[in-house]
């Protein structure tokens, strides 16, 4: 699996109603749906800088493979997440929300899940 690289984000369902779902407030919820981030992922084998770009903010997160970290949501709360790899996809579950990363083919696709929501983002490599 190699997630290295700069993504575009050029397709995006069930945002708004997943930000929803995990609490962000609706000031963040109308901002984020308007934008289209890019992500730029760098890998040192287990060790992972992973960094959102968009007009609003740039958030960095970095974690170790099987190792707890601390991260922080779009509206500036902090969790606690763990990153493990199966099958070549990266997953993350939380206390709210469980997501898979995966590349199929030239795209990356982020399925996130939080109760009966499923927001899915498919980005390209650029």
């Amino acid at each position: 699996m190699d997630f290295s690289g700069t993504w575009k984000v050029h397709s995006e369902e069930n945002l708004e109603e997943f930000l929803k779902v995990v609490g962000a407030p609706e000031m963040v919820v109308k901002m984020r749906k308007e934008v289209k981030p890019v992500l730029v992922i760098e890998q040192k084998g287990k060790d992972f800088t992973y960094t959102m770009k968009t007009p609003i903010c740039t958030k960095v997160h970095s974690f170790s493979l099987g190792k707890e970290s601390e991260m922080t949501s779009v509206d500036g709360r902090k969790f606690k997440c763990t990153v493990r790899e199966e099958k070549g996809k990266l997953i993350a579950e939380t206390e709210k929300f469980t997501s898979v990363r995966e590349i199929q083919g030239d795209e990356m696709i982020e399925t996130f899940t939080a109760g009966p929501v499923t927001f899915i983002s498919r980005s390209k490599r650029v």
